[in-house]
């Protein structure tokens, strides 16, 4: 009896040391590092790989140029990202200032950048990463982490292309868009600059601030976008948000989209949801329209 026992309790405490491997634990007493996981965790079988989805996909007879442009400084540091515009324009136009997901300033985040210019802006995809960007999930988990470590140099990376599109750019208006990390660091720039930004476009993210006494500042309005499936952040989070922005009556357009995971909108990745991610980009044009031009 007591061998069949010590078997059963073996088997026991073998399932639950195999069950903890699989299925990472995302509770832990450093957010970042709490975060970075389940980041890794959703993306941890996937490669950055360019599609011809996004990369192949025409602009306006082909008038669209981007380049590699120095938009500031850091500690004697140049800070480059990528600038997309309309090869024919005759005035300043509005400047978006676009946040790369966890994988980095890549090509797709480049072809994004093309095709939000072909609408008619000054598109500044940012390098929060200073240069460096993740073939693998492991590395993406690291330069996560550091950029979350560093989240002062991040901000000040940040103001960097808000000044580049005002100053150089001479945007009359000026927008923020992100996907996943960089959904969060959308957010983050509207609190940024509470009173100067013209609009906020949000793609899932991580953590949302739902303290009202922190949003009350936020002047410009917000779009934003979820995945019913996700969980960081969740739909109970993306409630708590709306409801915040609401009671502070904000200007806020938030959607959960039904059977959609995080990063839905990344035809690079297993959770690709097609449906939801032309509608949701239908609703981002329609939005940065309304509230730029």
């Amino acid at each position: 009896m007591r061998l069949f026992i010590g078997l059963v309790l073996g088997t026991f405490l073998l399932v639950v040391a195999i069950s903890f491997k699989s299925f990472p634990i995302y509770a832990t007493s450093n957010p970042t590092q709490d975060y970075a996981q389940y980041l890794w965790s959703v993306h941890h079988q996937e490669r950055p790989e360019p599609t011809d989805i996004l990369t192949q996909l025409p602009t306006k007879n082909d008038v669209v140029t981007g380049e590699m442009i120095s938009y500031g400084n850091l500690g004697g540091k140049p800070i480059n990202g990528y600038l997309a515009s309309p090869i024919k324009r005759d005035r300043p136009l509005p400047g978006i200032i676009i946040i790369h997901e966890w994988w980095g300033l890549n090509d797709n985040i480049k072809a994004m950048t093309r095709q939000i210019a072909d609408q008619g802006y000054n598109a500044l995809a940012v390098d929060l990463y200073e240069g460096e960007f993740a073939d693998t999930p492991e590395k993406a988990r690291e330069l996560v982490t550091n950029a979350q470590n560093n989240s002062d140099r991040l901000k000040q990376n940040l103001m960097l292309a808000y000044q580049y599109l005002e100053q150089t750019q001479k945007a009359p208006k000026i927008a923020s868009l992100g996907w996943c990390f960089g959904g969060s660091w959308s957010l983050k720039t509207a609190l940024l600059f509470p009173d100067k930004l013209d609009a906020a476009v949000i793609y899932y993210g991580g953590e949302l601030e739902t303290n009202p006494e922190v949003l009350k500042p936020l002047q410009m309005p917000i779009l934003g976008i979820f995945g019913e499936l996700d969980q960081r952040p969740s739909p109970e989070m993306v409630n708590s948000f709306e409801t915040a922005l609401k009671s502070l009556n904000k200007q806020a357009e938030i959607y959960i989209y039904p059977n959609a995971d995080h990063a839905f909108a990344n035809p690079s990745g297993q959770r690709y949801n097609p449906e939801a991610a032309i509608d949701a980009w239908e609703k981002t044009l329609q939005f940065l329209s309304k509230h730029l031009n």
